[in-house]
Order: C-alpha cells, then sequence, then structure tokens
C-alpha cells in the first residue's frame, strides 16, 4: 500500500475485522484521518503509510520502516513481538500495547475449550446424523483438578472460573499474587492435575516450556488448554503426546509462527505445506479442538479495545506517549 507524503494518515490500523473497524470509526474523532487494512503488513505490502502504525500480534513491522515511523500500537494484551522493534529502532520508536482489555474473555474461551474437551463434544457434533451416543460420555468440572500456569491477568480470572465450577484449582507462577491460591513448581502440578490451562505470556523462559520432556510428567490422559502463546506449546511433542495418550485431548487457540500459519490459511495453502502441515494431523483428531486466535472477541472486550485503542491513538498524537508503553523485554 503506498500513500502519497502529502496524503499520508494519521494512523493506519493493520488487522483489523470488520466488528472492530466498525467500532474503531465509531469511536474515533473527526479531526483523526485513519485507513484500515484487514491484511497483515507483509501481506498488503507496499511503504510505510503513516508515523503511527496499529498492529495486532501478526504483522511483522519491516526494519526499513523503522526510521520513518514515530509509534507502533499493538492492540493485543502481550507485546513480546515489540521487543525486537525496540532493539531495532533503538528504541526511537514509541511502543505501546493494551494489557487490561480481554482478560476475562480470554479466560472464558480458555474454560469453553476444556468443557468441551472434558463432555467430548467434537464427537458429540460428528455423531449427531446418526444419533448416536456410544463414545460420547464424558465428565463435570466439579471435583476435577485445574492447574493454571500463568496466573496473571488472564490467569486469575481462569482461576476464579475454575473455581466456580467447583474445580480444585491450583496455580504455577514465578510471581505469587494471589494469596488463598495454592501455588505449585510446575513438575508437581502436572503430575497432580486433571486438567492444565496455559495463559503464559511469551518469554524466553516459558518458549517451549510444555514441552514433550515437561508434559510426560502430567498424569495420563490429562487435558491440556492453552490461551497464552502458542510457543509455549510446540505442536510437533503434542501430537506425540496425544498418540500415546500422556494427553488426553488438546485445545488451541495460539500457534507458533502464528503470523505464517495465519497468511498460509488464509490464502488457501495446503495441508502438506510448512506453516500448516503441523496442524493438520491435529486438526483431524476428534480430541483436539483449534480456534483462529479468537479468544479475545467478545462483543464486551471487543468494546473496550476499540476504545483503549482510540485512546492510545489520541494521546500518542498529542503527546508523542502512549497510555501502556511496551515494558522492557
Amino acid at each position: 500500500m503506498s500513500t502519497p507524503h502529502s496524503n499520508r494518515p494519521d494512523v493506519v490500523f493493520y488487522e483489523t475485522f470488520e466488528e472492530e473497524e466498525a467500532a474503531l470509526r465509531r469511536l474515533l474523532p473527526d479531526s483523526i484521518q485513519a485507513v484500515f487494512v484487514p491484511k497483515t503488513i507483509q501481506e498488503a505490502g507496499g511503504e510505510w503509510p503513516a508515523k503511527l502504525i496499529s498492529t495486532r500480534t501478526q504483522s511483522a513491522v519491516p526494519v526499513a520502516w523503522l526510521p520513518e515511523l514515530s509509534g507502533i500500537l499493538s492492540r493485543s494484551s502481550g507485546c513480546d513481538h515489540l521487543f525486537p522493534l525496540r532493539a531495532a529502532s533503538d528504541g526511537k520508536v514509541a511502543l505501546g500495547y493494551l494489557p487490561l482489555y480481554c482478560a476475562r474473555a480470554v479466560a472464558e474461551q480458555g474454560i469453553l475449550l476444556l468443557m468441551a474437551l472434558l463432555r467430548k463434544l467434537k464427537r458429540q457434533l460428528e455423531q449427531f446424523d446418526r444419533f448416536d451416543r456410544n463414545g460420547l460420555t464424558g465428565v463435570e468440572c466439579a471435583g476435577r483438578r485445574l492447574l493454571v500456569v500463568g496466573v496473571g491477568q488472564i490467569g486469575r480470572e481462569v482461576v476464579a472460573l475454575g473455581r466456580g465450577l467447583g474445580m480444585t484449582v491450583r496455580g504455577v507462577d514465578i510471581v505469587r499474587r494471589l494469596p488463598d491460591l495454592k501455588y505449585t513448581a510446575l513438575e508437581h502440578g502436572l503430575a497432580w492435575a486433571d486438567a492444565v490451562i496455559c495463559a503464559l505470556p511469551l518469554t524466553a523462559q516459558t518458549r517451549g516450556l510444555l514441552n514433550r520432556p515437561m508434559l510426560e510428567k502430567a498424569r495420563l490422559g490429562t487435558l491440556l488448554v492453552n490461551v497464552g502463546r502458542g510457543e509455549a506449546t510446540p505442536l510437533a511433542d503434542l501430537s506425540v503426546l496425544l498418540e500415546s495418550g500422556r494427553l488426553g485431548g488438546v485445545g488451541l487457540d495460539v500457534y507458533e509462527e502464528e503470523g505464517k500459519l495465519a497468511a498460509a490459511l488464509r490464502s488457501g495453502g495446503s495441508p502438506t505445506s510448512e506453516q500448516i502441515r503441523p496442524l493438520a494431523a491435529l486438526k483431524g483428531r476428534p480430541d483436539v479442538l483449534l480456534t483462529p486466535h479468537n479468544a479475545f472477541n467478545t462483543v464486551e472486550a471487543l468494546e473496550r479495545k476499540a476504545q483503549q485503542s482510540v485512546e492510545a491513538v489520541v494521546q500518542f498524537l498529542k503527546t508523542g506517549t502512549f497510555p501502556h508503553p511496551a515494558p522492557d523485554g
């Protein structure tokens, strides 16, 4: 996308879907000129279109753009993808994100995926045409043991929801913020839990944390849900663990190399392509549920997200700062 210098907008929003764009248009002041691009930066192509751009997590901002940019706002609760940009720009590009808009929505999706696995929902839907109940006996939440890995904004909501369903909940986190929650080491928690919900951010310590050697310490048939960052749960390892029965089911809303995966899927790529192949085997399994990084997407969270995005854009255009600057990585 190329825009003449004299006609550059104030801000370009990448990765906007229909409902989000409508909310942003409704809330943005008339004085702010905005352009909306549903594609990622790499899918859209072209030169940098404004001094301020806003993305989600799948866009790769070209390093060549950085000298011409003043600010990058990520409309996401995670900000690990911004850290390389700080280093590449030598700290000269302001980086902002939205840490507070979607914790409840993401937590509810985590519980949704867990309950669907517990009740074998995918099998139920597949067997409806035969009205066949064979092999569909599930289990109830009450009395089950839930391990929440990553008890931050999202994780604490998962804890509350799990308790509300009558589950016994423990947590894993390097910072123990909840005084009434029993924390445990990851290895001990995996050996104890019936189900694990991962709500981890991506850091050097969490990348690949729930890999095959670690998850081999889980109880046989443990259910695993990831609504944090896909890099915490390597896909190839999950396939092996499902085949062996160590994992009894997997629910994912986030994925490794998610930007490349999303672009490949949107373009109708072959199931044998490098990006899609690791998921192809998982997708066909009745004990696996995959959603398109959509856990944040509720009416309530979308409204908060749009409002906070607009507030961040307005503040940046006035002061050159964001309400929530990305922390040091």
